[in-house]
């Protein structure tokens, strides 16, 4: 058996299923390994002989590290299939997997495996070699994140899975999603992947759940183009500049199928896909590219269609900075649009204290590209004043 040119004859399969211990839990994660091992492990590795490893509930981030890192190192595909939570680091804003010792927030950072790292190790694999199967529920911060950011690993590694938000209080999720796959392979059906993640995602929902199908089409094969990004115009949205094209044709485009996604709901997967495609381009092109820039304009307009000004307004100051950077004027229509876009989701923001963090760079980022716009620069500066004058207690779940 030969897959992108490589010998599949032996693959890999690593089960990981961990979550706290006591209160903390939110999902039975170990609860989908019994289901999972009644499953031939050639179907579970994607191969004629294959090596299962299994942890269940472990402790020691390091040794999470260590199996991952040997897993990755084997020959022949590789199959993660995680059940768990993820939390956010509040310190660094950084997702991690929540292992059986992480009871609380202050002691996450050094309990949880952050997920960079599992990110770090399967970057290293060729290609096409390996996939990731998720079933996991999301804490109130990490969950608000995932919607507008979604779970990012790398390029070439396909990502199927299914994470929700926290289950009501006093009462934990079970890892449904995993267990449909299980289900599936034991009465002898064996279908691609992306077909069975629909038929698990179609029988367990629920309809606020963040679904995420990440196959082959994210290895990027040439340079993509970067077309024009079709949003309203003033005032509420300035119209975006059509991105530098980098010669590639038409049809390699993934930016519709990127935008298919998030209009029909599907945000994390939608931002997981251009998150990818920033990657590759920043590897393939640099820093400041113009193809890098174009995929982070991209993202921070997912971030206004995920709902999130927040992060659209950082985003869009970012993209404008980067423009700037680049020796672009104040008054180039790009760098206008962007600030403009990002001044707009600042005036969004129905947190006070969101609007205050965000407004000193955006108020010194129009100082220096005032726009066409008559009075944006005393706009951001009256509502600046306007936040200042209002005592954080007090306002508190109002909008200035």
């Amino acid at each position: 058996m030969v897959i992108n040119g490589e010998d599949i004859g032996s693959g890999t399969a690593l089960l990981i299923a961990a979550a706290p211990a006591g209160k903390g839990c939110l999902i039975d994660a170990t609860g989908v390994l019994p289901a999972l091992a009644a499953v031939p492990p050639s179907v579970l590795a994607g191969a004629t002989a294959a090596t299962i490893v299994e942890l269940a509930d472990p402790t020691d981030p390091q040794t999470v590290l260590t199996r991952i890192r040997a897993a990755a190192a084997a020959p022949g595909p590789l199959t993660l299939y995680i059940a768990g939570q993820l939390h956010l680091d509040h310190k660094q804003r950084l997702i991690h997997l929540a292992l059986a010792r992480t009871t609380t927030p202050t002691t996450l950072r050094y309990t949880a495996l952050p997920w960079h790292w599992l990110a770090s190790e399967l970057k290293l694999r060729r290609p096409g070699s390996t996939t990731v199967v998720v079933d996991m529920v999301a804490a109130p911060e990490a969950w608000q994140q995932l919607r507008a950011e979604g779970l990012v690993l790398g390029y070439g590694i396909r990502v199927y899975g299914r994470i929700v938000p926290p289950p009501p209080r006093r009462r934990i999720a079970e890892p449904a999603y995993l267990k449909a796959f299980a289900t599936a392979w034991r009465s002898g059906l064996n279908p691609p992947l992306a077909r069975l993640h629909e038929h698990a995602a179609a029988q367990v929902g629920p309809d606020d759940a963040l679904f995420l199908s990440i196959g082959d089409s994210s290895v990027p094969s040439a340079p993509s183009p970067a077309p024009h990004v079709q949003v309203p115009g003033l005032p509420h949205q300035p119209p975006a500049p059509a991105a530098e094209n980098t010669g590639a044709a038409a049809e390699e485009d993934p930016l519709p199928a990127i935008l298919a996604a998030a209009h029909a709901g599907r945000n994390g997967e939608a931002a997981s896909l251009a998150a990818i495609w920033e990657g590759w381009a920043l590897r393939t092109y640099g820093t400041g590219s113009v193809q890098a820039i174009h995929w982070l304009e991209v993202r921070a307009d997912l971030a206004r269609l995920a709902d999130d000004p927040a992060r659209s307004c950082e985003l869009w100051m970012a993209a404008a900075d980067a423009r700037l950077a680049r020796q672009q004027p104040p008054d180039d229509p790009a760098v206008e649009s962007a600030v403009d876009r990002a001044h707009h989701q600042w005036q969004q923001l129905r947190d006070p204290q969101r609007a205050r963090e965000l407004g000193p760079p955006l108020d010194a980022l129009r100082h220096h590209v005032p726009g066409r716009r008559p009075g944006a620069v005393e706009a951001v500066r009256h509502r600046l004043e306007l936040l200042d004058a209002t005592p954080p207690a007090a306002s508190r779940g109002a909008a200035p």
